[in-house]
């Protein structure tokens, strides 16, 4: 569990860190030498009630605030330090409404320097302090005077911390650890050394992870928590993580140490956000601005998706455009900060870490994050995708398992699925284009599947079982490698007319037909009623002008197979002078027959396959 501070610069954070853990946080030499606190600094105690805290101390000057907001990501209860000789002062208004907009409802308020006021001046501080508290997540915390000089009140500020962190629940372990990085040096000997505050997961040495956003991989060579070595850390601690793969150079604050492949980078980010009632002026649509997540900072454009202005004090759905790639993950909280002049404007949480981009002002999008935001993440998820998703990338993006799977309003196949209202319309597409198909070509016998494929936008490896699927479901029937509709059937073509002219002429002289072509202008048939014909196995295509009767074809073929049972072989000549044809047509029937692999050729003849 995470102690963090807060509080205006000069109030004595640092100093009260020091007295309660023993270890000063400030750790750099300019610290020592201004006497101010610059960057994060990390202690940790023992309560009495023997619970182990990790302690994150963080600068009060307003020149800091990003470093305060990377510390301030994580904590479970916050210690609020006041000085009783001055009272509230801006930067403690400013990091009570980070603490507010990060939604940390556990803290104390620690009043330093009591040694320096009298009782009277005290309880103006308390009242003032009561006062700023209000109508924020710290309204009720305990108020414990105390001065880091003397020692007095030190016992009793212990006792209400240990209280605090009775009322925090222990950080669940959603099976994905990731540890945003707010501290990277090398150790003589060691190399790599990152730390931070791990979250929804637990890490081993010997694990093989991944540092986001820029991708490198290392494996975990050693743990520390409170500076003593473990095997293993569980989430809600702070960790030291020696790292064996990745240079000092590839690592920075702001990434996050995370499983491969459990989280993924993104520009891009729906959140839903308020607007500090404090701020200067409302958030506009477009307003360029700082995002604080984790501990990484990144220049954004903020797209309203709601009116073009959210008004202090408002709350709206945006989505927000980043600079450069981040790597985050769903119910994060975000703070918001205008560069200049620097200030804090508005906080909120992340509910979509890989939405695409929406129009603004549709209700449709607005209901979507609003279901999201009820807790229906993984049905709003598979309603991203229209033509399916693979079930492992959907648990990847959701962190759902297959037990919240069974409760979806889903269609199922295989390893792959389907909204329900997704899958209506792929069968209904499916349907339409099937329709369509077989108005334009009322002769053929069905589409071929990777025409409906192409036209349904499914990916290969996924179209197979859809068309079982609409098979199952008597949308559609399969007949010989392409698709039809259940109704549609093929008129005959054969009985009168153009076909059945053209039929007569080519078994005239089944063995010398004349050309397909010529044929086809005498008989006044189209390519689409050939292709009817030969579908139905009326006729034969041996080559694209050469075509046979069903009955010649069949003749000839058996005329090939008793050539060669009697002599071994045949050749264009003996099959020619048997059925008394002309060669051409000979030579054609004996190449298609190679195709279609009844005969190889062996030098001038054929053998049987």
């Amino acid at each position: 569990m995470i102690l963090g501070t807060a509080g205006h610069i000069d109030h004595g954070k640092s100093t009260l860190v020091t007295a309660l853990s023993g270890i000063d946080p400030d750790r750099l030499a300019e610290e020592k030498r201004r006497g101010m606190t610059i960057d994060l600094g990390f202690a940790h105690m023992r309560f009495p009630s023997g619970r182990q805290i990790g302690i994150v101390d963080v600068p009060g000057h307003a020149r800091f605030i990003r470093n305060m907001l990377a510390g301030a990501h994580g904590i479970d209860v916050v210690l609020l330090v006041v000085a009783a000789d001055e009272g509230v002062m801006p930067q403690t208004r400013e990091h009570l409404e980070i603490i507010d907009l990060l939604d940390v409802r556990r803290g104390v308020v620690a009043l330093t320097k009591i040694d320096l006021v009298d009782e009277v001046w005290y309880e103006l501080v308390v009242g003032e302090v009561r006062e700023a508290l209000a109508h924020t997540s710290l309204e009720g915390s305990a108020i414990c005077g105390v001065s880091a000089v003397t020692g007095q009140g030190l016992a009793e500020l212990v006792s209400s911390l240990d209280a605090a962190f009775d009322r925090v629940e222990s950080r669940a372990d959603l099976g994905r650890p990731r540890v945003p990085i707010d501290r990277v040096f090398t150790m003589s000997g060691f190399g790599t050394v990152v730390t931070g505050t791990l979250v929804d997961g637990t890490i081993a040495v010997g694990d093989e992870l991944q540092v986001l956003p820029g991708g490198a991989t290392a494996r975990v060579r050693g743990l520390q928590q409170h500076n003593q070595k473990v095997d293993t850390a569980e989430p809600g601690n702070r960790v030291a993580a020696n790292l064996i793969g990745v240079d000092k150079s590839e690592v920075e604050r702001g990434d996050v140490l995370a499983q491969p492949g459990a989280l993924q980078a993104t520009r891009r980010v729906d959140a839903r956000v308020r607007v500090l009632a404090s701020a200067p002026r409302g958030l506009r649509h477009g307003a360029e601005l700082l995002l604080h997540t984790g501990t990484v900072e990144v220049g954004c454009r903020a797209i309203l998706l709601e009116g073009d202005t959210i008004e202090p004090g408002g709350q709206a759905w945006i989505q927000l455009y980043l600079e450069r790639p981040i790597a985050a993950a769903n119910d994060d909280r975000i703070i918001l900060r205008i560069p200049s002049p620097s200030r804090t404007v508005a906080g909120g949480q992340i509910k979509d870490v890989a939405p695409r981009k929406h129009p603004r002002h549709d209700a449709a999008v607005r209901e979507s994050l609003e279901r999201r935001a009820a807790g229906d993440v993984l049905q709003e998820e598979l309603r991203k995708y229209p033509r399916g998703v693979a079930l492992s990338a959907l648990l990847k993006a959701t962190l759902a398992t297959d037990a919240d799977v069974s409760r979806l309003q889903a269609r199922r196949l295989g390893e792959w699925l389907f909204a329900q209202e997704a899958w209506s319309a792929v069968a209904d597409r499916a349907v339409r284009e099937l329709a369509a198909y077989h108005e334009e070509h009322p002769l053929r016998r069905g589409m071929p599947r990777e025409e409906l494929r192409n036209r349904l936008g499914i990916q290969p490896g996924l179209f197979p079982s859809v068309v079982k699927a609409l098979t199952q479901e008597q949308r559609l029937e399969e007949r010989d490698g392409e698709v039809a509709a259940i109704s549609h059937q093929v008129a005959d073509q054969a009985s009168g007319g153009p076909a059945a002219l053209l039929l007569e002429l080519l078994g005239a002289e089944p063995f010398a037909p004349p050309s397909l072509a010529e044929a086809m202008r005498t008989a006044g048939v189209t390519p689409e009623i050939v292709r009817a014909l030969a579908q139905r196995g009326d006729l034969e295509r041996l080559s694209d002008d050469i075509a046979f009767t069903r009955d010649a074809y069949e003749r000839a073929v058996l005329a090939v197979k008793e050539l060669i049972a009697t002599t071994g072989s045949v050749s264009v000549a003996q099959l020619r002078d048997r059925l008394g044809a002309s060669r051409r047509p000979m030579l054609a029937l004996l190449e298609h027959l190679d195709a279609v692999k009844l005969t190889r050729r062996v030098g001038d003849s054929r053998v049987l396959r």
